[in-house]
């Protein structure tokens, strides 16, 4: 496997010192630079494995190529090459790096797995350095070793038929090949974030595939990967302006498929984080088409049975958007009523706690526009039987913001939260939800009193109205049984008969 790893390249002979020892030099380099965040490997520099760099250094000296671009061989550190001669060996270290390795058998291969390392380490240094330029030969070479080393398709997971709401206490899945892909992650980003890349050059080479490619790497289920991504995909974000839309419309799509497909992604909060920084930069007014991008695809997001996993991101995306233009904050909530969970206990605490959010930055039009069904939708959370729920609704109370626009429209809110208060106050079960419950009709009262005792009048009539009627109908369906049960039967009236007991038949037969 050596041999063919070393043999990618043509043979050719060395122009260079041949009393040079490529690997000895290149290790010694990684292990100087001490203040690098990856971790050098050190097993080739171990005694008991110097007859190992011996045969690397006799099969590079003997098999190992010079470089296809100029004579160069690939294990040559950047320092011990001239300056017109570093773009060549950048190319072929590159080259070099483009053989993939099974890293599931750590003992398979570990020799040339440690050498491709000890390559990828000096090409992060070089990058690091700052003095690296990059031809559009090294561009294409660089964009050619990220996909071959990064792009692939993920196995079906063992998880993906469970239930994953958001008390899923499963362990993360860490790939076992992270390590090496740790380094190839670092080099993209020193790739990506270099100002020695022009992007005009370089958007030739990272394009609408590439981009694509590297958003499907966020449904690995390793969150250090994901995490490496999201740096990634924010510095393209920022450095390929002529990307965003596509970028935007990409993402849109990994939305739409989790929301109305599959209900599945590993993703979703590293996306909406990056989304987040992504808005914020948003220029005002907000145009047509971003205002269409939070009610089509941020907005869905609250369906999913797993919001909790990302709901934090999502929220502050959302907010993003009322904060830049305050009168979103209706065609929020509105959505939110869309998407509000009759049957999912948590989630409506969940969704309770960004209604307060959202409203706290809502002014007073606005909220005049969603009064009445948002007051609609709390009444029925405040008699709701899970003492969570109805807490967290009472809770809104307690907010200066809330309490001052519900003054303002005390009118029409009083009338419409008045009876479930007033059935939470005579039967629920809660200690501290009925504690709540008195404490919201006293602040009314001593907010108009005089509307307070209308309610009150009108509540005490419905209610007598309601039992009034629920009596009439009992009393009608008694005179219907009692003349069902006395009238005598004709023709083909539906009768509900008695079934005869089957024994004594048994019984007459014997």
């Amino acid at each position: 496997m050596l041999k063919q790893f070393l043999s990618k390249f043509p043979r050719k002979s060395s122009k260079l010192d041949a009393t040079a020892d490529p690997l000895s030099n290149s290790c010694s380099n990684n292990a100087g630079a001490s203040g690098n965040s990856i971790q050098r490997a050190t097993s080739l520099n171990n005694v008991s494995n110097r007859s190992a760099a011996t045969t690397i250094k006799r099969m590079s000296s003997a098999v190992f190529p010079s470089s296809v671009v100029a004579g160069i061989e690939p294990l040559l550190p950047f320092k011990d090459v001239p300056n017109q001669e570093k773009q060549n060996l950048l190319v072929s270290k590159l080259n070099l790096c483009c053989v993939i390795f099974d890293f599931n058998d750590p003992s398979k291969n570990s020799v040339e797995k440690d050498l491709k390392r000890q390559v990828l380490i000096d090409l992060v240094e070089y990058v690091s350095a700052g003095t690296a330029k990059f031809s559009e030969q090294a561009v294409a070479a660089s964009c050619k070793m990220f996909a071959t080393n990064l792009f692939r398709l993920f196995p079906p997971s063992y998880r993906s038929g469970s239930s994953g709401g958001e008390n899923d206490e499963d362990e993360p899945m860490f790939d076992p090949s992270w390590p090496h892909l740790q380094i190839v992650y670092e080099l993209l980003l020193k790739f990506i974030a270099s100002p020695s890349l022009d992007a005009k050059v370089a958007k030739k080479h990272v394009d609408h595939l590439f981009i694509s490619r590297l958003l499907d790497l966020f449904d690995s289920e390793d969150p250090r990967e994901r995490d490496c991504l999201k740096t990634i995909l924010h510095r393209i974000y920022g450095k390929f302006m002529v990307h965003r839309p596509f970028i935007r419309k990409a993402v849109s799509n990994i939305f739409y498929r989790f929301v109305f497909e599959t209900e599945r992604h590993n993703g979703i909060a590293e996306l909406l984080e990056v989304l987040g920084s992504v808005i914020s930069g948003f220029a005002l007014p907000l145009k047509e088409e971003h205002k269409m991008f939070l009610w089509r695809t941020l907005i869905p997001l609250h369906k999913p049975r797993t919001v909790g996993l990302y709901l934090q991101q999502l929220t502050y995306c959302v907010m993003q958007f009322v904060e830049k233009e305050p009168k979103l904050a209706s065609t929020v909530i509105r959505g939110l009523l869309k998407y509000w969970p009759v049957t999912n206990s948590q989630k409506e605490v969940m969704f309770l706690s960004e209604v307060e959010e959202v409203l706290e930055a809502t002014n007073l039009v606005e909220f005049q526009k969603i009064m009445v069904p948002l007051f609609r939708r709390i009444g029925c959370c405040l008699n709701s039987s899970h003492f969570q729920v109805a807490e967290r609704a009472l809770f809104l109370w307690n907010n200066d913001h809330i309490i001052t626009l519900i003054a303002q429209n005390r009118q029409v809110i009083l009338p419409v939260i008045f009876p479930s208060l007033e059935r939470n106050a005579c039967s629920h079960w809660n200690q501290a939800v009925l504690n709540l419950t008195m404490n919201i009709k006293k602040m009314f009262q001593e907010m108009d009193e005089e509307l307070f005792l209308t309610c009150q009048s009108k509540y005490e009539e419905e209610e007598e109205q309601r039992v009034a009627t629920t009596e009439k109908r009992r009393v009608t369906w008694e005179r219907l049984e009692t003349a069902a049960a006395i009238k005598p039967i004709a023709g083909n009236t539906p009768v509900l008969v008695t079934p005869v007991a089957v024994p004594s038949i048994v019984a007459n037969l014997c």
